[in-house]
């Protein structure tokens, strides 16, 4: 029997550190509806190309560290990051086939939706206005889903990772 070891899986964990550094870097007030969703896009990124190694429960884990590094209701954060691991599963033999600019419409889609259901429970918990601006972040995390993808998948195969 053939095992098959892990490689280099801590440069997958290094990236959501980033993730997590980069969404709580500070901005200027009138530019935070534009954040992209860092850890949502990495995310997304590692569940397509590993989804034997990230899935739902690493987006979990994610989205408390999130939550506890935002200060947001426990759980909040994820949920969210959890929708889109689970939507990014349910499409995954699709996405892996369709060309970036249609890999990019899903994400999109996705995203948007997760901005929605965030709104939502940002409206029933009563900490923020709903507006629908929060769906501006899901647009710019869709126009740098090609950069980080090809970014991403130049280091898993530079490092090799499995």
């Amino acid at each position: 029997m053939v095992s098959t070891r892990s490689r280099n899986g801590w440069v997958v964990w290094l990236t959501f550190v980033v993730g997590l550094l980069l969404s709580v870097s500070p901005l200027p007030q009138f530019m935070e509806v534009f954040r992209p969703m860092w850890l949502a896009l990495l995310l997304a990124f590692w569940t397509l190309a590993l989804p034997h190694k990230v899935g739902m429960t690493t987006a979990f884990v994610l989205g408390l560290a999130e939550d506890v590094l935002y200060g947001t209701l426990l759980g909040q954060n994820a949920l969210v990051l959890t929708l889109i691991t689970f939507l990014v599963l349910s499409l995954q033999q699709r996405l892996r086939m369709f060309p970036m600019w249609q890999q990019s419409l899903v994400i999109l889609v996705i995203f948007g939706l997760a901005q929605l259901v965030q709104l939502w429970l940002s409206a029933l918990t009563g900490n923020r206005l709903p507006t629908l601006a929060l769906i501006w972040s899901a647009v710019i995390s869709a126009l740098l889903w090609p950069w980080v993808s090809y970014g991403l998948r130049g280091l898993r195969l530079r490092l090799g990772i499995n």
